[in-house]
């Protein structure tokens, strides 16, 4: 067994989160894109290797694209392996797009990835918010939630 070969993994057991972006805003509506890949990307993908810390979505001409979304280079990639910072195309309708535009026109608004998956079909997927960000004290009272709810479990388990 080589120990420098990557662990292939299960279909549809790849889930990608951007942890920071629940702490970071609240989310309004939820939507689930496809996202336009090269081959060495979607074989880094299945295999765990990608980031949406930082990515955020933007619209342009009628298009929707993810911006900073880091995909490793595949290991066994040779010359035609990809940019792991590039922008990446997301395939949504033209109805939700145009929607997605009208919302973010209103300040305070955006459109953040929060979810990297495998579908059944073996396609990868993208779940974007379109979200507002929490001003200082949400966030101190989603942490004070938080340590609750820690609290209240811990409580439970000694009983």
């Amino acid at each position: 067994m080589n120990k420098n070969k990557p662990e292939p993994r299960r279909k549809g057991s790849v889930q990608i989160r951007n942890k920071k972006a629940s702490f970071e805003y609240s989310f309004i509506d939820t939507y689930t894109a496809g996202i336009v890949l090269t081959g060495t990307e979607i074989k880094s993908i299945r295999l765990g290797k990608a980031s949406l810390v930082d990515a955020f979505c933007y619209i342009n001409n009628g298009e929707i694209w993810v911006k900073g979304m880091n995909v490793s280079p595949y290991f066994y990639g040779s010359y035609a392996n990809h940019e792991s910072k590039r922008d990446r195309k997301l395939l949504l309708t033209k109805k939700e797009i145009r929607k997605l535009d009208a919302d973010t026109k209103s300040p305070g608004f955006t459109i953040i990835p929060t979810l990297i998956f495998i579908d059944e079909h073996g396609r990868a997927k993208v779940r974007i918010a379109l979200a507002k960000g929490k001003k200082e004290f949400d966030k101190r009272q989603t942490l004070r939630e938080k340590d609750d709810k820690r609290e209240m479990e811990r409580a439970m388990k000694r009983f």
